[in-house]
């Protein structure tokens, strides 16, 4: 009887033990992903099981970051998995990085993961980037306006030959700045010139002026060429200045003629007024001749022949008047 029991005890244990075991592996192929485990081991970019059970743990993209591996471990970048980890955790683009070093390394490019990472996460397109400094990139700049000395307006069309610069790539200018430089230095070029001739004579003093000034500096590319694509003619901005120069100084000497014909105007006005005030006047006071007359009378303060003679004297005035006027007419005439 009691072997009976210790039989069936040991027979209890094993069971037992088989389902611990059985749940001990259901477990792990819950948390590890099986597929993911054997083909990142089998490409030879070998990963631990606890090491992809933790990031499916933490709710990580585990295909997305195991295929990176196995690209970068594929094309001889060597990598750890955690900075691919952290830098798809930081909103990173992994696959953009790892094709970036990739292509460095077949370009002999030093670049280094951090450096990469660094500037994927400034929105700067590392791949683009790496590709640059093997293929240069010739930037068109739209048609600058420049004038010569002589007046006459050119249109130039300038094209420029760039490289990335890596180590300058966080915190450098961009392509926007250096066009503005170029722009900037072909309207100093041009109009330094004495004539525009000069300049269609010789387009490459702009490219040569343009490339000594080192636009380069602070942006993130190397120029290596500054050429000229076009240059056409445009108008003669000079002769347009003087004409609206002459337009405006006659519309400002209209102005003050009719300034002053304006101010003659209201002067004569002005005297009109006056002179019929004065008339005025002078009626109201002949007006009042007669009653000073009668009041003199009445008065005693003159008498009947003063009166007369004072007539007389008036027509007298008057007769000589006459023929002083008659004089200078007829001298006027002969």
């Amino acid at each position: 009887m009691i072997n009976l029991l210790s039989s069936n005890m040991w027979i209890y244990v094993v069971v037992a033990i088989i389902c611990i075991v059985i749940i001990f592996f259901a477990t792990i192929a819950g948390l590890v992903p099986m597929k993911l485990y054997m083909k990142a081991n089998l490409s030879g970019a070998h990963l631990s099981a606890m090491k992809l059970a933790s990031m499916k743990l933490r709710r990580i993209d585990v295909s997305k970051i195991v295929d990176a591996y196995i690209t970068a471990r594929k094309g001889g970048v060597k990598i750890k998995v955690d900075d691919l980890e952290t830098h798809h955790m930081a909103g990173g683009d992994i696959d953009r990085v790892v094709e970036a070093l990739i292509t460095a390394k077949g370009a002999g490019i030093d670049l280094s993961i951090d450096t990469a990472r660094a500037i994927d996460l400034a929105n700067r397109d590392i791949l683009k980037a790496v590709q640059s400094c093997v293929s240069p990139v010739v930037i068109t700049s739209p048609p600058i306006s420049a004038v010569a000395k002589d007046g006459i307006e050119l249109q130039v069309k300038v094209k420029v030959t760039v490289k990335t610069n890596i180590n300058s790539l966080i915190g450098g200018a961009g392509e926007d700045t250096v066009l503005a430089r170029v722009g900037e230095g072909v309207v100093t070029t041009v109009g330094s010139a004495t004539t525009h001739s000069q300049v269609l004579e010789n387009p490459d003093i702009i490219s040569k002026m343009v490339f000594k000034k080192g636009l380069d500096n602070g942006t993130a590319f190397e120029i290596l060429s500054i050429d000229i694509a076009d240059i056409d003619v445009g108008r003669n901005i000079g002769a347009r200045l003087l004409a609206e120069k002459a337009e405006a100084d006659s519309k400002i000497a209209n102005a003050k003629a009719e300034e002053r014909r304006a101010m003659a105007i209201a002067n004569e006005q002005e005297m009109k007024a006056r002179t019929q005030e004065m008339k005025a006047k002078l009626l109201e006071s002949q007006a009042e001749i007669p009653f000073a007359i009668s009041e003199a009378f009445k008065n005693g303060n003159i008498g009947i022949m003063d009166y007369y003679r004072l007539k007389h004297i008036e027509s007298d005035i008057e007769m000589k008047n006459a023929i002083a006027s008659s004089n200078v007419l007829g001298y006027t005439e002969e």
